[in-house]
């Protein structure tokens, strides 16, 4: 195993250690909670998506970060409508906080990467923060929604996540 393998597995770890540990000691979870997860998972991609922006050497790549910028900050947007309509303030909890510092463990150690090495290191990092969060939805957050118009949400932004995750994985692919 190379380095850049190195540094991407240990990457796709972190997230999903972070986000799996956090969220299966906090089974049961409530919609304020839930909005604040959605909006750190989502915060998180966009973050990541500005990054590999800015240093992606693969034009496929930059057109995917441009994606996960695009998509996950309107899904920011439709999470802050949603819960500013049902007056619910976000509540931050131990998966929120561990999707917000395993971002920012994931973009600290992708800055140090460059070219080549830097767009296989961030669609790994993708592919395992998409399949962390699509198991999230299906197992926590969408189970423990109270509020139908949350759970419809959570439930569009599950197509979305598994079609990022599809599309992370074909360019995993091509870029081995």
């Amino acid at each position: 195993m190379n380095a850049t393998t190195r540094v991407a597995v240990a990457v796709a770890v972190a997230l999903l250690v972070a986000g799996a540990t956090s969220l299966s000691a906090q089974s049961k979870i409530n919609d304020a909670q839930i909005a604040a997860v959605a909006v750190a998972a989502n915060q998180v991609d966009v973050d990541a998506g500005k990054l590999a922006l800015s240093k992606a050497k693969s034009g496929d790549v930059k057109k995917f970060a441009q994606t996960m910028v695009t998509d996950h900050g309107g899904a920011i947007k439709a999470a802050s409508d949603l819960v500013g309509k049902l007056q619910v303030t976000p509540q931050e909890n131990e998966t929120s906080k561990a999707l917000v510092k395993g971002g920012q463990d994931a973009r600290a150690k992708l800055s140090k990467l460059d070219g080549d090495a830097f767009d296989r290191a961030y669609v790994d990092n993708e592919v395992g923060y998409h399949e962390t969060v699509v198991k999230a939805l299906d197992d926590t957050l969408i189970p423990n929604a109270q509020n139908g118009e949350l759970k419809g949400l959570l439930t569009k932004v599950r197509g979305v996540a598994a079609a990022h995750l599809d599309h992370a994985r074909m360019l995993q692919k091509d870029l081995k």
